[in-house]
Protein backbone atom coordinates (compact mmCIF):
# COMPACT_ATOMS: atom_id res chain seq x y z
CA UNK A 1 0.00 0.00 0.00
CA UNK A 2 0.98 3.56 -1.06
CA UNK A 3 2.26 5.71 1.71
CA UNK A 4 -0.31 8.66 1.40
CA UNK A 5 -0.75 12.03 3.22
CA UNK A 6 -4.03 13.10 4.88
CA UNK A 7 -4.53 16.55 3.97
CA UNK A 8 -6.83 16.92 7.56
CA UNK A 9 -9.27 18.70 5.48
CA UNK A 10 -12.38 17.18 5.81
CA UNK A 11 -14.26 16.78 2.56
CA UNK A 12 -17.44 18.60 3.87
CA UNK A 13 -15.08 21.74 3.15
CA UNK A 14 -15.13 20.52 -0.61
CA UNK A 15 -18.61 21.91 -1.02
CA UNK A 16 -18.44 23.02 -4.80
CA UNK A 17 -18.95 19.64 -6.68
CA UNK A 18 -20.93 21.44 -9.62
CA UNK A 19 -17.72 22.52 -10.96
CA UNK A 20 -16.78 18.67 -11.76
CA UNK A 21 -17.35 17.58 -15.58
CA UNK A 22 -20.16 16.90 -17.07
CA UNK A 23 -20.87 13.32 -17.18
CA UNK A 24 -19.12 12.93 -14.08
CA UNK A 25 -20.75 11.44 -10.74
CA UNK A 26 -20.32 14.23 -8.67
CA UNK A 27 -22.20 16.21 -11.04
CA UNK A 28 -24.97 14.25 -11.53
CA UNK A 29 -25.29 14.58 -7.68
CA UNK A 30 -27.72 16.97 -6.28
CA UNK A 31 -26.69 19.54 -3.87
CA UNK A 32 -28.78 17.55 -0.60
CA UNK A 33 -27.28 14.30 -1.91
CA UNK A 34 -23.85 15.43 -2.29
CA UNK A 35 -24.39 17.08 1.47
CA UNK A 36 -25.35 13.94 2.90
CA UNK A 37 -22.65 11.76 1.49
CA UNK A 38 -20.29 14.64 3.38
CA UNK A 39 -22.32 14.34 6.41
CA UNK A 40 -21.13 10.46 6.82
CA UNK A 41 -17.50 12.10 7.89
CA UNK A 42 -15.50 11.38 5.12
CA UNK A 43 -12.18 13.42 4.63
CA UNK A 44 -9.89 13.93 1.59
CA UNK A 45 -6.91 12.48 0.98
CA UNK A 46 -3.82 12.99 -1.33
CA UNK A 47 -1.73 10.67 -2.94
CA UNK A 48 1.20 11.91 -4.74
CA UNK A 49 2.09 11.59 -8.72
CA UNK A 50 3.31 7.72 -9.54
CA UNK A 51 1.81 6.48 -5.92
CA UNK A 52 -1.08 3.84 -6.84
CA UNK A 53 -4.30 4.01 -5.21
CA UNK A 54 -4.89 1.16 -2.99
CA UNK A 55 -7.50 -0.95 -5.13
CA UNK A 56 -6.25 -4.67 -4.67
CA UNK A 57 -8.69 -7.77 -3.57
CA UNK A 58 -7.74 -7.25 0.28
CA UNK A 59 -8.44 -3.55 0.24
CA UNK A 60 -12.48 -2.45 0.87
CA UNK A 61 -12.44 1.52 -0.33
CA UNK A 62 -13.67 2.71 -3.49
CA UNK A 63 -12.70 6.21 -4.35
CA UNK A 64 -14.25 9.60 -5.36
CA UNK A 65 -11.65 11.50 -7.72
CA UNK A 66 -11.64 15.37 -6.64
CA UNK A 67 -8.77 16.52 -8.21
CA UNK A 68 -6.29 14.38 -10.36
CA UNK A 69 -5.91 12.46 -13.40
CA UNK A 70 -5.87 8.22 -12.94
CA UNK A 71 -4.52 5.36 -15.71
CA UNK A 72 -5.94 2.13 -14.45
CA UNK A 73 -4.71 -0.88 -16.53
CA UNK A 74 -6.40 -4.15 -16.72
CA UNK A 75 -5.45 -7.20 -17.33
CA UNK A 76 -7.80 -10.10 -18.49
CA UNK A 77 -5.54 -12.34 -20.43
CA UNK A 78 -3.18 -12.19 -17.45
CA UNK A 79 0.30 -9.67 -17.26
CA UNK A 80 3.02 -10.25 -19.53
CA UNK A 81 5.62 -8.30 -21.46
CA UNK A 82 3.41 -9.51 -24.55
CA UNK A 83 0.02 -9.77 -23.47
CA UNK A 84 -2.92 -6.78 -23.99
CA UNK A 85 -3.72 -4.36 -21.21
CA UNK A 86 -6.79 -2.12 -20.93
CA UNK A 87 -5.85 1.08 -19.98
CA UNK A 88 -8.33 3.90 -19.24
CA UNK A 89 -7.58 7.46 -18.07
CA UNK A 90 -10.33 8.66 -14.93
CA UNK A 91 -10.64 12.36 -13.97
CA UNK A 92 -12.12 14.78 -11.31
CA UNK A 93 -15.75 14.05 -10.11
CA UNK A 94 -14.99 10.32 -11.36
CA UNK A 95 -15.74 7.06 -8.74
CA UNK A 96 -12.72 4.98 -9.19
CA UNK A 97 -12.72 0.97 -7.90
CA UNK A 98 -16.48 0.79 -8.25
CA UNK A 99 -16.35 -3.15 -8.74
CA UNK A 100 -15.69 -3.39 -4.86
CA UNK A 101 -19.42 -2.53 -4.70
CA UNK A 102 -20.54 -5.92 -5.90
CA UNK A 103 -16.59 -7.68 -5.72
CA UNK A 104 -15.05 -7.54 -2.60
CA UNK A 105 -11.67 -9.24 -4.11
CA UNK A 106 -11.94 -7.08 -7.58
CA UNK A 107 -8.71 -5.37 -8.27
CA UNK A 108 -7.20 -2.59 -10.66
CA UNK A 109 -4.25 -0.96 -10.80
CA UNK A 110 -4.54 2.57 -10.46
CA UNK A 111 -1.41 5.04 -10.74
CA UNK A 112 -2.16 8.81 -9.98
CA UNK A 113 -0.28 10.60 -12.51
CA UNK A 114 -0.51 14.16 -10.97
CA UNK A 115 -0.90 14.96 -7.14
CA UNK A 116 -4.67 13.48 -6.91
CA UNK A 117 -6.85 14.19 -4.11
CA UNK A 118 -9.33 11.74 -3.59
CA UNK A 119 -12.37 10.66 -0.73
CA UNK A 120 -12.28 7.28 0.06
CA UNK A 121 -15.03 5.44 0.97
CA UNK A 122 -15.89 1.82 2.41
CA UNK A 123 -17.26 0.18 -0.38
CA UNK A 124 -19.88 -1.34 2.54
CA UNK A 125 -20.87 2.16 3.28
CA UNK A 126 -21.28 3.34 0.15
CA UNK A 127 -23.56 0.47 -0.70
CA UNK A 128 -25.48 1.66 2.19
CA UNK A 129 -25.54 4.99 1.15
CA UNK A 130 -27.08 3.35 -2.64
CA UNK A 131 -29.30 1.44 -1.08
CA UNK A 132 -30.88 4.36 1.47
CA UNK A 133 -31.01 7.15 -1.37
CA UNK A 134 -31.81 6.35 -4.82
CA UNK A 135 -31.19 9.21 -6.45
CA UNK A 136 -27.72 8.71 -5.62
CA UNK A 137 -27.49 5.27 -6.93
CA UNK A 138 -29.13 6.95 -10.16
CA UNK A 139 -26.32 9.47 -10.05
CA UNK A 140 -23.53 6.48 -10.13
CA UNK A 141 -25.60 4.55 -12.88
CA UNK A 142 -25.80 7.79 -14.96
CA UNK A 143 -22.05 8.53 -14.70
CA UNK A 144 -21.29 4.66 -15.26
CA UNK A 145 -23.16 4.50 -18.19
CA UNK A 146 -21.67 8.14 -19.53
CA UNK A 147 -18.48 6.51 -18.91
CA UNK A 148 -18.70 3.21 -20.68
CA UNK A 149 -20.17 5.51 -23.76
CA UNK A 150 -17.16 7.58 -23.69
CA UNK A 151 -14.84 4.72 -23.58
CA UNK A 152 -16.21 3.36 -26.70
CA UNK A 153 -15.84 6.18 -28.48
CA UNK A 154 -12.32 6.66 -27.14
CA UNK A 155 -10.89 3.88 -26.88
CA UNK A 156 -12.17 1.23 -29.33
CA UNK A 157 -11.77 2.67 -32.79
CA UNK A 158 -9.31 0.77 -33.94
CA UNK A 159 -9.96 1.05 -37.78
CA UNK A 160 -10.25 5.16 -37.52
CA UNK A 161 -6.81 6.62 -38.54
CA UNK A 162 -4.04 7.29 -35.39
CA UNK A 163 -4.37 11.29 -36.16
CA UNK A 164 -8.28 11.09 -35.60
CA UNK A 165 -7.79 8.59 -32.24
CA UNK A 166 -5.46 10.94 -30.80
CA UNK A 167 -7.23 13.91 -31.63
CA UNK A 168 -10.24 12.03 -29.94
CA UNK A 169 -8.45 10.56 -26.68
CA UNK A 170 -6.71 14.07 -26.15
CA UNK A 171 -10.92 16.18 -26.73
CA UNK A 172 -11.83 13.66 -24.17
CA UNK A 173 -8.73 14.28 -21.21
CA UNK A 174 -9.29 17.81 -22.16
CA UNK A 175 -13.52 17.94 -21.19
CA UNK A 176 -12.39 14.94 -18.42
CA UNK A 177 -9.08 16.17 -17.03
CA UNK A 178 -7.89 19.61 -18.61
CA UNK A 179 -7.74 23.06 -16.93
CA UNK A 180 -8.59 25.77 -18.81
CA UNK A 181 -6.44 28.59 -18.81
CA UNK A 182 -7.19 32.67 -19.47
CA UNK A 183 -7.94 31.75 -23.15
CA UNK A 184 -11.47 30.15 -23.11
CA UNK A 185 -10.39 27.91 -25.90
CA UNK A 186 -6.97 26.71 -23.95
CA UNK A 187 -7.35 23.89 -22.11
CA UNK A 188 -3.71 22.16 -20.27
CA UNK A 189 -3.78 18.67 -19.83
CA UNK A 190 -1.46 17.58 -17.20
CA UNK A 191 -0.54 13.75 -15.89
CA UNK A 192 -0.78 11.30 -19.09
CA UNK A 193 2.76 10.93 -21.32
CA UNK A 194 3.04 10.13 -24.93
CA UNK A 195 3.59 6.44 -24.22
CA UNK A 196 0.74 6.60 -21.75
CA UNK A 197 -1.58 7.68 -24.56
CA UNK A 198 -0.14 5.13 -26.91
CA UNK A 199 -0.68 2.35 -24.00
CA UNK A 200 -4.67 3.38 -24.08
CA UNK A 201 -5.26 3.69 -27.41
CA UNK A 202 -2.72 0.13 -28.44
CA UNK A 203 -1.10 2.69 -31.10
CA UNK A 204 2.62 2.22 -31.45
CA UNK A 205 4.55 4.76 -29.02
CA UNK A 206 6.39 5.95 -32.62
CA UNK A 207 2.85 6.55 -33.99
CA UNK A 208 1.46 8.24 -31.39
CA UNK A 209 4.32 10.42 -31.59
CA UNK A 210 3.87 10.95 -35.33
CA UNK A 211 -0.20 11.97 -34.72
CA UNK A 212 0.94 14.42 -31.68
CA UNK A 213 4.13 16.10 -34.52
CA UNK A 214 0.84 16.93 -36.84
CA UNK A 215 -1.14 18.45 -33.98
CA UNK A 216 1.99 20.46 -33.27
CA UNK A 217 2.71 21.61 -36.58
CA UNK A 218 -0.79 22.71 -37.27
CA UNK A 219 -0.25 24.78 -33.67
CA UNK A 220 -3.49 22.63 -32.36
CA UNK A 221 -1.46 21.02 -29.44
CA UNK A 222 1.80 21.96 -27.85
CA UNK A 223 3.28 18.62 -25.81
CA UNK A 224 5.89 18.70 -23.06
CA UNK A 225 6.65 16.01 -20.26
CA UNK A 226 3.38 14.82 -19.31
CA UNK A 227 1.70 17.92 -20.21
CA UNK A 228 -0.56 18.76 -23.25
CA UNK A 229 -1.61 22.27 -23.80
CA UNK A 230 -4.67 22.34 -26.24
CA UNK A 231 -4.54 25.84 -27.69
CA UNK A 232 -7.32 25.45 -29.98
CA UNK A 233 -10.13 22.47 -28.52
CA UNK A 234 -12.79 23.14 -31.75
CA UNK A 235 -10.10 22.69 -34.12
CA UNK A 236 -9.03 19.09 -31.81
CA UNK A 237 -12.86 18.44 -31.56
CA UNK A 238 -13.06 18.87 -35.35
CA UNK A 239 -10.27 16.27 -36.11
CA UNK A 240 -11.74 14.11 -33.40
CA UNK A 241 -14.58 13.94 -35.41
CA UNK A 242 -12.58 12.56 -38.50
CA UNK A 243 -13.00 15.63 -40.47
Amino acid sequence: MPSTVDTARPADLLLDHENQPDGSFLRYLAAKDWGALLQAGLRSRTFARDEHLPIEPADQDVYLIWDGVVRQDRFPLGEGDSVPTVTRFRGRGQLVGEAKLVADDSAVRTKCLTGTVVIPCRAHDFNLQLRKRPAVQRALLRSLEDRSRSDELVYTMATRPPLERVSRLLAHLADTAGRAGPRADRVTITGPSQRDLAAALQLAVSTTENAIRTLRYHGIVEAGYRRFVVHDVDALRHLAAGN
